[in-house]
Formats: structure tokens, sequence, C-alpha cells
């Protein structure tokens, strides 16, 4: 199968509205979601950190509409893996306009990510969620040592059972990307 080019988009990001759902007349789905990416960097000449937000807007079809709609929110972190496509479109005064959007239909994915209680958020101000993908705020590793001060004691006296110096080693088809 000869292809004349590859027309890929994958972003990793923050929704900034919840999503808007529709529906078809054929039934099926359509969701519109907004989704926010930020590059940081320090200035070379200031040493100050900058932070350079994208919006981009993203249309998923089918099953995937459906999930979208009822388990995001504003704020929720999400992978999203679809093609780039430009619609022409006349405003109000009849003026061609033109729309960019990434598709994401049967051939795409999207991908909750985050915790639950991120994917659960509602209503952040629109300051929280300009601040939601600064470095400060990004979801960061937890130090083991933090999350064996909840582990019961009785779990803790069994520790000796748990190998730490095993590596794992996944195949391709174990990675979900």
């Amino acid at each position: 199968m000869a292809s004349r080019g590859v027309n890929k988009v994958i972003l990793i990001g923050y929704l900034g509205q919840n999503p808007d759902v529709r529906y078809m007349p054929n039934g099926g789905a359509v969701v519109n979601i907004n989704l926010a990416t930020s590059d940081i960097w320090k200035d070379k000449n200031t040493g100050e950190t900058k932070e350079k937000t994208e919006w981009h807007r993203v249309v998923l079809f089918g099953k995937l509409a459906e999930i979208s709609g009822q388990y995001l929110k504003k704020g929720s972190q999400v992978y999203i893996e679809g093609s780039l496509q430009t619609r022409k479109w006349k405003d109000q005064n009849g003026l061609d306009r033109y729309t960019t959007e990434i598709i994401v239909s049967v051939t795409g994915s999207m991908q909750m990510l985050g915790s639950r209680n991120m994917n659960n958020v509602s209503s952040l101000s629109d300051s929280e969620m300009q601040d939601i993908s600064s470095e400060n705020n990004l979801s960061k590793s937890i130090p083991i040592e933090k999350v064996s001060h909840n582990i019961s004691d009785e779990f803790k006296n069994k520790s000796h059972l748990i190998d730490t110096t095993s590596k794992i080693d996944f195949d391709d088809e174990d990675i979900p990307f």
C-alpha cells in the first residue's frame, strides 16, 4: 500500500472546559474538547522561567466520544492521537473561515491520564486552568519513602518478600501507544 504522507498528531494536555457532546442524525456521538499543552523553558538572558500555552481543538467520534463525554471534565489530563484536518466554513457575513482540528476517529486514540481526582475536576477557575500545566502543578512522582508511610504495619513486616532488584521488561504490545 503506497502512501503519500503521514498525518498523525500526538498530544498530552489538559482540558480547558467540559467536553461539548452532540449527536449526529445517525445517532453517533461527537465530542469537541479544547486541549492545552505548555512549553516551559528558562530565558538565557534573564534566567527567568517562561511558559507558552498552546490550545488545540480536538474532535472525537464514536465510542471514544461517548467515553470522553461521560468521564472527562475540565482539568482532566488526556493523551490524544489523531490526525490534522482543516475545515472551510462561512461566517454570518458570508466570509470564508478556516478551522484546523485534531480528528480522533476509529484510527485514533484517547487515554485518560492523571489521577481519578484530576479527571473528576469540574470547577476550576480560569486562573487555575492557566496554571494547571505549569511546572509547579504537574503531577510528580511520589518518593517510595512517602508511600511506605501509608502501608499497614502488617505489610511492612512482609516487605522482605518483595524483590526490588528485578527489572521489568516490556514487550511492544505492553506499551499502550
